[in-house]
């Protein structure tokens, strides 16, 4: 892939009243491409799942710190990059699969890769089990 026409980095605080401005910042950097309110929508969503992974699973509410690179092509495509240091994913694929969750309390729904993907062009997950977990998801605007 080109590198990128303009790049944003971010990094703040793994705290759930964070994941409100990860979504705006992220959103209005975007705004450059012009994407159409859907694409836009579609990408705000997809940042917040995985804020929210970072928060409730990566930490676990310890809190911590969350590391977001957005890339800007000339294609008029978008790359978002979330990543953490938190306890990292012991298995990516099973973790992907709808419905599976590590939540023993029944509040989560395992839907967060996959709410990701749906509302993206491509989705990476890589993840070390102590290192933490970078969440790629990329969307090729109209």
């Amino acid at each position: 892939m080109k590198a990128p026409i303009n790049e944003l980095k971010m990094k703040i605080p793994a705290l759930s009243v964070n994941e409100g401005a990860c979504r705006a910042m992220v959103a209005a950097f975007c705004a450059q491409l012009d994407p159409n309110i859907e694409e836009l929508a579609d990408i705000k969503c997809a940042v917040s799942e995985a804020v929210t992974n970072c928060i409730v699973h990566a930490y676990a509410g310890r809190g911590g710190v969350i590391y977001i690179t957005v890339g800007l092509y000339e294609n008029r495509e978008i790359s978002v990059q979330i990543r953490d240091r938190g306890c990292g994913i012991p298995d990516v694929r099973e973790a992907m699969q709808p419905l599976y969750t590590t939540d023993k309390s029944g509040e989560r729904s395992g839907m967060g890769f996959a709410v990701m993907e749906s509302f993206m062009t491509r989705l990476r997950v890589s993840s070390a089990v102590g290192r933490g977990t970078r969440v790629t998801m990329w969307k090729q605007l109209g």
